[in-house]
Formats: C-alpha cells, sequence, structure tokens
C-alpha cells in the first residue's frame, strides 16, 4: 500500500478508497493519513479519498440493485444477523442511514441493501458523500 501511494500519490489514494467502499478489506484511513504525513495538500487528499469512496459506494449499491440476494451473501460475506441488522437499520431510517456508509462493518452492507431496496442514486448519494466527506476532513483535521 505504501508503495502505491508513494508511486501514484493522489491517484493511489483514489484507488484504495474505492477498494474501500466495495467488499475489499483496504484500510483508505490509513491511506489518507499515510500521503497528508508525507507533505500532501490535506484538502487535496480529502476530495481524492471522498470521490474515490464514494464511487466504491456506488459500486457496492449497483451490486444490490442487479444482485441477487444470495450473490450478496456469498459476495459480502456476511452472516444472516448482520444482512438482517443492516436491512432493519434501513427500514428504520431510510436514506439517512446512508450517513453511516462509512462505518466499517455495516457501510457495505447499508450501500447493498439500498440497492436491493431499490433507492435511486438521487436519494442514496447525498448522504454517503456527507458521511464520508465529514470523516475524512475530521481525519485530516487532526493530522494537520
Amino acid at each position: 500500500m505504501e508503495e502505491l501511494l508513494l508511486e501514484y500519490g493522489l491517484y493511489g489514494l483514489f484507488v484504495l478508497s474505492f477498494l474501500a467502499a466495495t467488499f475489499l478489506p483496504v484500510a483508505s484511513e490509513a491511506a489518507l493519513g499515510g500521503l497528508i504525513l508525507a507533505g500532501g495538500d490535506p484538502y487535496a487528499c480529502v476530495a481524492a479519498a471522498t470521490i474515490g469512496n464514494t464511487l466504491g459506494a456506488v459500486t457496492t449499491w449497483g451490486v444490490g440493485r442487479w444482485g441477487s440476494e444470495p450473490f450478496l451473501t456469498r459476495l459480502l460475506g456476511l452472516s444472516v444477523s448482520q444482512r438482517e441488522r443492516a436491512v432493519r437499520i434501513f427500514a428504520r431510517y431510510g436514506s439517512w442511514s446512508l450517513l453511516l456508509a462509512w462505518t466499517p462493518i455495516l457501510g457495505d452492507p447499508l450501500c447493498a441493501v439500498a440497492g436491493l431496496f431499490g433507492l435511486s442514486l438521487k436519494r442514496f448519494i447525498p448522504p454517503v458523500v456527507l458521511g464520508k466527506l465529514a470523516r475524512y476532513a475530521g481525519l485530516a483535521y487532526l493530522l494537520s
């Protein structure tokens, strides 16, 4: 990961942030912090991480939208209880629950469930961007 960041800078951060919002276990926060501590512009780093992570979440939403339920369960590697928890939270709070799309364990299932429930991108993207931007901006602020 360090090599990718050092060689590709913001592009590497974008790719790692994208992957972190899909079904791969990548620590985008560490990548953001590493790049900022290496002298990267915090604003540019936050922008690259937020855009990449949001597009990764849209990918997960698409898998939920057009994938079958057994495919989702297998791809996400979720237990029945984790999936049911995401469904309960989404059913109760609707698109506002997507403010938590950045969370490590709950974020991917929430995005997939939003797609599964047929939530439009128009309602999906704003809370996702807001939550992810707040997380990355807060981290950048602590490191600057």
